[in-house]
C-alpha cells in the first residue's frame, strides 16, 4: 500500500455494509490484515492494483465504484444556469466538463412542486458557494433539461441502479433545453418538435445548434399525447383547437417558440382562425403544471399540456397530438459512468414497462439510437 493522494477517496465501508461484511470479514476474503480494511476506509492508505481488484470482486462492483476522484471546487470555473444570477439562497451544482453550474433551486423552472433539496447556499455578495454536502457528491449529480415529467421516473429508475447518482430535471422549453446544452449548462436536452417533412425534426434542430461542438447522440425517450387540459368533465365541451376561439372560453398559452404552442398555431392555422381570434392567447404561463393549476383554480378553461400533468390535477384532456420526445447526450460525455448508468436504464424493461403505463404514452422508441453526428 502507499500514501493515499489527497483527492482520492472511497467507498469500501459503504460497498461491505451493503453486503453485510465485517471488516475482518472482508480482510479475510482479501487476503490482508483488518487493520489495512481500516486504514483504506479511514483513507489513510490506497491499495495497490491487485488489492483494488481483490475488494471489487468480493464486495461485487468495479473498481472505480470504490474509488474515485474528488473534485475541488476551487479548481473549476463557477458559471450561471440561467441568464439571470441567482441570488442568496439554495442552489443545485453540476459538474459539467471541469465547470461548476449553477441553479437556484426555488423558482418557476423546477419541475415537481414539493420541496426541492439543494447542494449549497449561494452568496452573491462574493459570487461563492457554501456546501451543505461534500463537493465528492457533485460528481454523481446529473441535470436533465426538458419538459417531459417522465424525467423524473428515469431519475427513480437510474437511482435504483446506483444510489449515489442523482439525475434531477429542470423545466425548460425544447429551444430553451437544446441551448442550454449547447452552452455546457446541462447534461442532456429534452427535445419534442412535430415533423413537418420527411426530416426528423428533433435530429434537425439538435444538429443545428449543436453544429460546431463534439457532436451528439439522439436517443427516443417517449411517445407522448400532447393537447389540452380542461376543467374535470369538461363542461366547455372543448375539442379541438378551434373552440378555443369561441367566445367565454378562457385560454392560457405558451411562450412562443415552446413546442406545444407551435402545434396550437399549426391547427389555428389549418382553420383559419388567428391567435388573435382566441381570448387569452397572449397571457403565457411558464409551463404544464402553471397552466393545470390555474385551471384548478378556476382563473382558465383551457391550457396546453400533457395527459399525465392533467391526471396528476384532477383535470380532463383532449389529445391534438402525438409527438415523440428524446434524449440529446453530447458525444463527448456518452461515456462518461452517471450517462451510461442513464442510456442503459433508457433500454431497461422495468422503465419501460413503468413508462407504458403513464396515461398518454407509448415506449415504442424508447432506448432506440435516433441519430449520432
Amino acid at each position: 500500500m502507499e500514501n493515499t493522494p489527497g483527492k482520492i477517496d472511497n467507498r469500501i465501508k459503504h460497498y461491505r455494509q451493503k453486503a453485510g461484511l465485517s471488516q475482518t470479514g472482508l480482510a479475510e476474503m482479501v487476503g490482508i490484515k483488518r487493520q489495512a480494511i481500516y486504514d483504506i476506509e479511514s483513507g489513510r492508505y490506497l491499495p495497490n492494483t491487485g488489492v483494488a481488484l481483490k475488494l471489487a470482486k468480493h464486495l461485487a462492483c468495479r473498481v472505480e465504484d470504490l474509488f474515485y476522484e474528488t473534485v475541488s471546487t476551487a479548481d473549476c470555473p463557477l458559471i450561471m444556469g440561467e441568464d439571470v444570477p441567482p441570488g442568496n439562497g439554495r442552489v443545485s451544482v453540476v459538474i459539467i466538463r471541469d465547470k461548476l453550474v449553477v441553479y437556484p433551486v426555488d423558482g418557476r423552472f423546477t419541475f415537481p412542486s414539493q420541496m426541492q433539496p439543494a447542494d449549497g447556499v449561494f452568496k452573491k455578495e462574493n459570487g461563492q458557494i457554501r456546501f451543505f454536502t461534500p463537493d465528492t457528491c457533485l460528481e454523481q449529480n446529473i441535470l436533465i433539461t426538458g419538459c417531459d415529467p417522465a424525467f423524473s421516473l428515469l431519475s427513480a429508475h437510474a437511482s435504483r441502479v446506483d444510489p449515489r447518482l442523482r439525475a434531477f430535471c429542470r423545466f425548460g422549453s425544447t429551444h430553451a433545453a437544446i441551448d442550454r446544452l449547447a452552452h455546457g449548462k446541462t447534461h442532456l436536452a429534452g427535445l419534442h418538435l412535430h415533423n413537418q417533412t420527411d426530416e426528423e425534426a428533433n435530429v434537425a434542430l439538435a444538429r443545428r445548434k449543436m453544429a460546431g461542438t463534439v457532436g451528439a447522440l439522439v436517443m427516443g425517450f417517449s411517445f407522448m399525447e400532447e393537447g389540452l387540459m380542461v376543467a374535470r368533465g369538461n363542461p366547455l365541451n372543448i375539442r379541438t383547437a378551434a373552440d378555443l376561439a369561441r367566445p367565454g372560453i378562457r385560454f392560457v398559452n405558451r411562450e412562443s417558440g415552446a413546442a406545444l404552442r407551435v402545434l396550437l398555431d399549426e391547427l389555428l392555422a389549418g382553420s383559419s382562425i388567428p391567435g388573435t381570434a382566441v381570448p387569452g392567447y397572449d397571457i403565457l404561463v411558464d409551463g404544464h403544471n402553471q397552466g393545470a393549476q390555474m385551471i384548478a383554480w378556476g382563473m382558465a378553461d383551457a391550457a396546453l399540456g400533457l395527459h399525465p400533468v392533467a391526471q396528476a390535477f384532477n383535470l380532463d384532456f383532449v389529445p391534438l397530438a402525438e409527438v415523440r420526445c428524446d434524449l440529446v447526450v453530447p458525444a463527448d460525455l456518452v461515456d462518461a459512468p452517471r450517462i451510461q448508468i442513464i442510456l442503459d436504464v433508457l433500454q431497461s424493461r422495468g422503465f419501460r414497462d413503468e413508462l407504458a403505463l403513464l396515461p398518454g404514452y407509448s415506449q415504442t422508441k424508447t432506448g432506440t439510437t435516433i441519430a449520432a453526428f
